[in-house]
């Protein structure tokens, strides 16, 4: 399948697994490559640079194929040492990266000098404007229904996509919502050229995350994430637990009082306890409602293809079926 993402990156299918914090190690990046789709490497959750660059060549030792780092930047008292995560990828000959969080604009430069294609995840048609200007090469749109940051504007894939295919002249990937062929075509069908997809892959044979994980989301339906730090303006959608349910009483309790010192045992720290150990309630943890669509652990090339497969059957079939 030939689409405005897939040319751009140089992949065999529209499908990007997006970074995810302690999930988006070399093993999972590498599989979704080696399976026709890109796979990104989570650049902040190694904690230096010099780690950065051992995963980079990690994951170039497990595929041939391209591959990206996500690069989140985050508003911090102490910021990371973004200038060295971005040597390491040059030096490690990325030739993708997926920014996400505040403006990337500062690194473009460096980025596009070495030949890079950049992809910043947006929340909004207005944020998606802004990253075009800029001069990114592409942007994956999130929907409210995603997992992680959702923003603030609540505004689901069925009105953010085609809005986005209005105003953009990029190519941009359908996020939040995202799990198999069905959704590729109803992305494709709004405007999108490919799809991004979090929560899917870690319910996935070789995302190297705590088998706990992995069942939880199989288990839970599309009514078990929860919304959480409304009040603080930094919403994360994520599975409900014990963690959740704490912080949301926080909440309901502080009202406007709230602070983020209130929820820190809940949301700092927690994702090696959880992702790594398997203690489910350690605190909150970024799931996407598309939950409810997942009911197995296959591995990354049996469920690339299936999607593949499945996105072909229903444009040939029954799609063309309608029009015959």
């Amino acid at each position: 399948m030939k689409t405005r993402i897939t040319e751009l990156l140089g992949i065999q299918h529209p499908i990007i697994q997006g970074g995810m914090h302690f999930v988006g190690f070399a093993e999972l990046a590498a599989a979704v490559s080696n399976a026709g789709g890109l796979g990104i490497v989570t650049g902040l959750t190694q904690r230096t640079p010099e780690l950065l660059a051992k995963e980079i060549r990690r994951c170039r030792e497990m595929t041939d194929e391209p591959f990206g780092v996500n690069l989140t930047f985050l508003p911090a008292v102490t910021s990371p040492d973004y200038p060295g995560y971005v040597r390491a990828i040059v030096e490690g000959g990325v030739k993708v990266v997926e920014t996400a969080g505040n403006n990337p604009q500062q690194v473009l430069p460096f980025l596009h000098a070495a030949g890079i294609k950049v992809i910043h995840k947006c929340t909004s048609v207005r944020h998606a404007l802004k990253a075009q200007s800029i001069g990114c090469d592409a942007v994956s749109v999130d929907g409210f229904e995603c997992g992680g940051h959702p923003g603030e504007d609540d505004i689901p894939n069925f009105i953010l996509l085609p809005r986005a295919a209005d105003e953009l002249d990029i190519p941009f990937v359908a996020s939040g919502g995202m799990a198999d062929g069905r959704s590729l075509v109803a992305a494709l069908a709004l405007g999108a050229d490919g799809v991004n997809m979090g929560t899917r892959f870690i319910a996935t044979k070789e995302a190297p995350v705590h088998e706990n994980v992995k069942k939880a989301i199989v288990a839970a339906s599309e009514l078990d994430t929860r919304l959480v730090m409304r009040p603080l303006r930094n919403t994360e959608r994520v599975l409900r637990n014990a963690a959740a349910d704490r912080l949301l009483e926080k909440e309901r309790r502080l009202g406007a009082a709230l602070t983020f010192e209130d929820v820190r045992e809940e949301v700092a720290g927690v994702y090696p306890k959880i992702m790594q150990e398997g203690t489910m309630d350690a605190g909150v943890w970024s799931c996407g409602m598309v939950a409810g669509l997942i009911d197995d652990i296959p591995t990354v090339k049996e469920l690339v293809d299936r999607i593949m497969a499945e996105a072909e059957e229903i444009i040939r079939g029954r799609l063309a079926g309608f029009v015959g």
